[in-house]
């Protein structure tokens, strides 16, 4: 099924500068989102992979890795290919906040206190999803820490998803810093739970349900 298709994948995470040497981030390594991108390559799909600051490589001549830092630059990559995209799958950990200003240099530790004015960032999924199409295919996640279904079930609404992998902070194993995962794959009409796995059999798992709800919508 994903032989021949355009796949956009964004993987790891965003970091948003404060100064030339700070930044605001998090601790996502892009695992999830390159083994994704790996195992689709592997069945004959062409990958752009957006990918954040993260230590991985993904050589493969199917796989266009784009690198990017900030969840700006990450929206303009995006943008670029999202329209020719068949399979979107936004696995990035974006960052919600920027700072308001970036200092030019290197701010001094002359206070006891220090305050940053935040301001929200763009949210990709939920902005190219006012743009998908109805062949196309979108795919978000969602990391959480309570209230985990009910928050994936809204993100699905929100940004026009056609399912949503739920990561829960409360499993052991899941998350961020992992080579295994816990998943719960959210979908209008069902709800899929899947014991603790590497994460490449993970995204094998995820590839199966994209392409049963796939097939179904295809099919209406």
């Amino acid at each position: 099924m994903f032989s021949g298709k355009k796949v956009l994948i964004t993987a790891g995470p965003t970091y948003e500068p404060l100064d030339p040497v700070r930044f605001i981030g998090n601790h996502s390594t892009g695992k999830m989102g390159f083994a994704l991108a790996r195992c689709l390559a592997q069945q004959g799909a062409l990958v752009t992979l957006v990918a954040g600051p993260t230590a991985l490589a993904l050589p493969h001549p199917l796989v266009n890795l784009v690198p990017v830092m900030t969840a700006d630059e990450m929206f303009a990559a995006c943008q670029a290919v999202a329209t020719e995209a068949d399979l979107w799958i936004f696995a990035a950990a974006v960052a919600d906040y920027k700072p308001k200003d970036t200092a030019l240099s290197k701010i001094k530790k002359n206070e006891a206190s220090f305050t940053i004015e935040l301001v929200k960032n763009v949210d990709i999924a939920a902005t190219l999803g006012q743009q998908k199409r109805p062949h196309q295919f979108a795919v978000g996640f969602a990391l959480e820490t309570d209230q985990e279904l009910e928050n994936a079930r809204g993100k699905l609404l929100k940004k026009n998803l056609d399912m949503v992998v739920l990561n829960s902070l409360r499993d052991p194993g899941a998350g961020f810093k992992h080579d295994t995962n816990k998943i719960t794959i959210v979908k209008a009409s069902s709800v899929e739970a899947y014991p603790l796995k590497a994460k490449d059999e993970v995204a094998q798992d995820i590839l199966e349900s994209i392409k049963a709800e796939w097939a179904c919508l295809q099919k209406k």
